[in-house]
């Protein structure tokens, strides 16, 4: 075998997922097979056990292949920082920016650098599963495209498009990604299939016969809307199962806000919070749903200095001062935890202009110093007796300050109304105020159960979690198996493996 590319008509139709079914069908068969995203533009990473950064989608499908995860799999990984730039992780590692005038032209080494990955991967597994990035119908990107198309014909492999009808509109998104490829892409498609289908399969069928005759791909299968999967995304579009502003709630769950950042990074860390049975999270931009919450979450950020001022703008930060003076509940992870902190330098300019001082909420006793080299490790440590673990992927290095018995700082005498910092995690705890850098700790069942009952104590509620219920890792995975289950009985995955030979 080699590989086989799964694009998608848009963002968000199902890539990743069906990549991540397809990888653990094949692993099932006895096929030594891995995945690859030749560029991924997402915010959601993850660092693999060689200290290289990859998107978090490529590191769950390489769990999906029982493979261990590389940088090979997700050789350029995109992270926004402004609408018109982002930032270029190469090979796992910082790789300088790349501007939205660049996405035509100037990406040769991207480009060389994400086949020589896959050339890589090709000569270590049996068979190679490749994800799309966008549609390969964005014509207007094609000439500097080495993630779709591109991909496709300079590694020979057969593309299969996935629609999700759930968005409606996917007979004509289907055949319009056909209409508008060139004969050269055209060639390369070889079937499509459809995502998220709910309801009479019949209704469906002449609309796909007759897409099918005039364009000649394959109907490969219908997939059904398959609920309890919420598997790490790559884009903004729907972060896990967070509960949005207006849907029901159990009167009797501890409620999470957890707060939307506009360059919102690693929101998966909130995703095992929600997955706790009798924990409501709620995605919010809403100063009134934060006041109101047990806990507030402020998520990682790509922009710390950009999103503390967005804080403060939308009257979020004065909510959580206020919340903070109440000893209610709030805990910052990574960006989240440094806006926490009393002062940000940025002497390079990483965020803000080179020297800058920012001031943070002041609500923990941190300095927050921005560096030119970027940390990207695995963490393991304990709290109150319990083991936990998580990863780093951050500039900024936090500095925790001694603060008195009588308030004053050691550092800064005519600082006030901080008591003596609690360790939490490589960062601390101040009354109801709590600051991590660490990715990944809510995912450790032990320690997400205990936080979260201490959280609840706190906010004198009587609330518990329930010690018997599957654990994080073990439902993600037990996702996968759902996902894998319903690709082998709607979609012809022996055709799929067929193609990729």
């Amino acid at each position: 075998m080699t590989g086989i590319l799964i694009a998608g008509t848009s963002s968000d139709a199902g890539k990743s997922l069906i990549v991540t079914a397809l990888c653990r069908a094949a692993a099932r068969r006895g096929i030594d097979v891995a995945p690859f995203k030749a560029q991924n533009m997402s915010n959601n990473s993850m660092v693999c056990a060689d200290g290289s950064e990859i998107g978090r989608a490529q590191y769950l499908q390489a769990q999906a292949a029982g493979v261990a995860p590389t940088s090979a799999m997700n050789p350029v990984l995109l992270k926004p920082g402004t609408d018109r730039r982002s930032f270029v992780v190469l090979r796992g590692h910082p790789g300088g920016t790349v501007e939205a005038g660049e996405y035509t032209t100037g990406r040769r080494q991207l480009a060389e650098a994400a086949w020589a990955a896959y050339d890589e991967l090709a000569a270590e597994h049996e068979l190679i599963v490749c994800e799309g990035a966008g549609s390969p119908a964005e014509i207007n990107l094609r000439r500097g495209d080495y993630t779709n198309m591109g991909l496709a014909i300079a590694k020979d492999l057969p593309v299969v498009l996935v629609g999700d009808i759930d968005r409606g509109g996917v007979l004509a998104s289907i055949y319009g990604t056909w209409a508008l490829l060139d004969d050269q892409d055209r060639s390369h498609l070889a079937g499509y299939l459809i995502n998220k289908f709910r309801g009479d399969e019949a209704v469906l069928a002449p609309g796909l016969t007759e897409i099918t005759r005039r364009s000649g791909l394959a109907n490969l299968g219908v997939l059904p809307w398959v609920d309890g999967v919420w598997l790490d995304g790559e884009d903004a579009l729907e972060v896990g199962r967070w509960r949005h502003e207006g849907q029901t709630t159990d009167p009797g769950a501890l409620r999470v806000a957890a707060v939307r950042l506009p360059r919102i990074s690693n929101a998966t860390d909130v995703d095992a919070l929600a997955g706790e049975p009798g924990v409501d999270v709620q995605v919010t931009v809403n100063p009134a749903t934060c006041a109101q919450a047990d806990i507030v979450v402020l998520p990682g950020t790509r922009s710390t200095v950009s999103d503390l001022d967005w804080l403060r703008r939308t009257g979020i930060a004065e909510v959580i001062s206020r919340r903070a003076a109440a000893g209610r509940t709030v805990v910052g992870i990574c960006g989240g935890y440094q806006m926490l902190s009393r002062i940000i330098l940025d002497p390079e300019g990483e965020e803000a202009d080179p020297g800058s001082r920012i001031e943070g909420l002041g609500l923990l006793p941190v300095e927050v110093d921005f560096a030119a080299d970027k940390v990207l490790s695995l963490s393991q440590g304990e709290w109150r007796g319990i083991p936990v673990g998580g990863y780093e992927i951050h500039h900024g290095a936090c500095t925790v300050q001694t603060v008195l018995k009588n308030g004053l700082n050691r550092s800064r005498p005519g600082d006030a109304g901080l008591e003596e910092p609690e360790p939490f995690l490589d960062g601390c705890r101040v009354g109801g105020v709590w600051g991590t850098m660490w990715h990944g700790a809510f995912e450790c069942d032990d320690f997400r159960r205990a936080w979260l009952e201490q959280a609840a104590a706190d906010a004198g509620l009587d609330w518990h979690a329930d010690r018997d219920a599957i654990g994080y890792q073990a439902r993600r995975s037990q996702m996968i198996d759902t996902l894998a289950d319903a690709l082998e009985a709607h979609v012809d995955v022996g055709r799929l493996l067929d193609l990729a030979r």
